[in-house]
Order: structure tokens, then sequence, then C-alpha cells
């Protein structure tokens, strides 16, 4: 299905909920919208430069984010604003859901790194996610997450990463 109108592309807001509370909001273009697979693009939300030390996200960078209805999991491709691949920055949510112009997924704490060339994959946020007591208050939950993150990590390790966004 095409995202965009004949008077210019479809906007949407895409709101990103931790724990019941809203975390960032931010409007994106909506790209496509195949029912299952929601792709949009918006420049980095953050305020300022954020630096986890193996990559640094900061204004101007450009975001190309994958939504599934039915997976546990975003992955968003990020880009200087001159194009250059920066890599691949998932995280574990549970499925996205798009409505009145508003594309919502609840972050559950886990989260991956694929770098440009595939060759620095790393799991980030394991110890947020156990405190987050997720096992305890909702184990199907906890454990589709598990699952998901272990999905992304194995495609990436095996090449197959690519495969998710085409």
């Amino acid at each position: 299905m095409s995202a965009h109108a004949a008077d210019g592309p479809a906007r949407v807001e895409v709101v990103l909920v931790k724990a019941g509370r809203m975390k960032i909001r931010y409007p994106a273009e909506l790209l496509a919208d195949d029912g299952v697979h929601v792709s949009v693009r918006a420049p980095w939300a953050g305020a300022g430069v954020r630096d986890f030390g193996f990559v640094r996200f900061e204004p101007g960078d450009v975001f190309t984010e994958h939504y599934w209805r039915d997976r546990w999991y975003s992955v968003k491709e990020v880009r200087t604003a001159e194009g250059t691949l920066k890599g691949h920055y998932c995280d574990i949510t549970r499925p996205a859901e798009l409505s009145a112009g508003r594309l919502v997924v609840e972050d559950l704490d886990l989260d991956l790194w694929v770098s440009a060339d595939g060759t620095d994959v790393r799991r980030l946020d394991e110890d947020e996610f156990a405190a987050s007591g997720l096992l305890g208050t909702d184990p199907e939950a906890a454990a589709a997450a598990v699952a998901a993150l272990d999905e992304l990590d194995a495609r990436a390790h095996g090449g197959r990463f690519g495969a998710l966004l085409a």
C-alpha cells in the first residue's frame, strides 16, 4: 500500500512508551504500510548528541525505522546527514500499533546494535530488562522479548539481517 497522498508524503507521530509512560514522541514521514510492516523516516529526535561509545546519534542523522504488527521488535537504520550508514539500532518492543496517525510501540528495555559492516553486534540493556520486573509481571511478554532479541542476534551473526528490511 502506498503511503504517499497526492499532496505529499503522509505523516505519522511515532510514540515510544516505556513502563506505561511516554518516553518520546516525534513526527515521521510514513514511507510504507503493507498491513504488517510499517516503515517511517525521521531525523534524530533526541536532544543533542547521544554517545554510546560505539556509535553517536546526533543532529542531522536520519532514521529509517521499521515496525511490525506481528513481531516483538523494531529496526532503525541510522545514517548521517550525508547518507553514510552508521548501523542498525534494534529495539525489543511489543508489536506496533498504527491508528489515527499514531504509531505506538512499547519499549521492553532490550536492544541490539549492528554496525554498518555487520562486524560489531552488541546486545544492550539486559540489566535494565532484568530490573524491569517483566519476567514476574508478564512472563509471556518477557519470553517473547528474549526470543526476539535472540532472533535478531542470530540474524545479525548469520548475515541474514538485511533481509528483514527488504
